[in-house]
């Protein structure tokens, strides 16, 4: 066990003795206070009593008065006096409140240690468990692309090949290569995030653009994958956000329903865009390997990677979501995915502030955008 664990174990240890100990020695005090306090009383009680018998003894008032001064003779009645029994009801209480008082002040300092000890007990286990996560899944990410680079390597090494045959080896190995640079860079990504060193800008994003760019990018290997995408984007939808955050995002879900439709063997990607009172609302649906209603929350923390035989069959790093959450996070917007269950499709909707008359995109970008719209309408076979 690492010396930092033993250290907050050991101070949880001693706090919560500590925490029993003050209970105990504040429980002791209230009872030594209230036994004193009744001891008081009763010696006063037997000061009564004396001072009864004196004047049954014919002993005069002013001579029982002068010798026990906290004693009222009223008549032949001897009564402890009003004020000196106040005083003892009034002191009673005081403790009382005293030790009540410094009991809660003392039991909820001790608690808050507790809470922050097992606070940081918790956080900790919580980061070794991802650090173990993320190792074993470096560790199985990384050893598929690197046993097809040796395999092909060696292949060409053993003996000549045609043209043909080389050319298919080179587009593996550069392939292997480019799953090995987005693995990393995704990883980096995530760290840059969490350490808060991404400043992004805030400009008028054409949204059908965007969509229809992402879509253009990703239309070769949904052909081959035979996953149709199509876009349906409102005319004239603006988001403030970065371009390159906003690529990132939309990528990244695009990537993650091809993912999740692939296992299949092939379906359909719907963008769909509009207007939502004050906001933009973007949702992307797949008619892919869905997931639990109750996994939606997981999905978006690190190394959660839920779709049986999606997610993990393509090589993810369980980091993709995540990014899209922080991104969104830091553009003012929001980000949520629901399913109706385990074979029947995802749905992911992203929401963003809408854009003011004075945030719209310039006219060129509007006419950009024009000529992009078919392709974010265009279906891929």
């Amino acid at each position: 066990m690492k010396a930092p664990r033993v250290f907050q174990l050991t101070a949880l240890a001693l706090v919560l003795v500590s925490a029993v100990q003050v209970g105990w020695w504040l429980f002791d005090q209230h009872r030594l206070a209230v036994e004193k306090l009744h001891e008081m009383q009763q010696i006063y009680a037997q000061q009564v009593v004396a001072a009864q018998a004196l004047l049954e003894a014919g002993v005069p008032a002013g001579r029982v008065r002068a010798l026990l001064p906290d004693i009222v003779v009223t008549g032949q009645r001897a009564a402890l006096s009003a004020d000196v029994d106040g005083y003892l009801r009034a002191e009673e209480r005081r403790r009382i409140a005293q030790y009540a008082w410094e009991s809660s002040f003392f039991i909820i300092a001790l608690a808050a240690c507790i809470a922050v000890i097992a606070g940081a007990l918790r956080a900790e286990a919580r980061v070794i468990e991802e650090q173990e996560s993320f190792l074993a899944l470096v560790s199985h990410q990384f050893k598929t692309p690197l046993a097809s680079l040796q395999l092909s390597l060696e292949t060409m090494a053993l003996r000549p090949l045609s043209p043909e045959q080389s050319r298919t080896l080179i587009e593996r190995m550069l392939s292997d290569v480019a799953r090995m640079e987005g693995m990393v860079t995704r990883i980096l990504e995530s760290i840059r995030l969490d350490r808060g060193r991404v400043e992004l800008r805030r400009e008028p994003i054409d949204l059908a653009g965007a969509v229809a760019r992402v879509i253009a990018g990703c239309a070769e290997r949904a052909a081959q994958e035979r996953i149709t995408v199509r876009g349906d984007i409102e005319r004239g939808l603006v988001v403030i956000a970065d371009p390159l955050a906003l690529d990132v995002i939309l990528r990244n879900l695009l990537e993650n329903a091809l993912a999740a439709v692939a296992p299949l063997g092939g379906g359909s990607v719907a963008f769909t865009g509009r207007r939502a009172g004050g906001e933009v609302e973007l949702a992307i649906r797949d008619s892919g390997v869905g997931f639990r209603p109750a996994d939606a929350p997981r999905l978006f923390h690190k190394f959660t990677r839920l779709h049986p035989g999606g997610g993990g069959s393509r090589f993810g790093t369980g980091l993709g979501l995540y990014i899209v959450r922080r991104l969104m996070q830091l553009a003012g917007g929001r980000v949520g995915a629901q399913s109706g269950g385990v074979g029947q499709g995802a749905e992911f909707v992203l929401t963003w502030p809408a854009a003011g008359p004075q945030q719209q995109v310039p006219a060129d970008a509007d006419e950009g955008a024009a000529l992009a719209e078919p392709a974010a309408r265009r279906e891929h076979p």
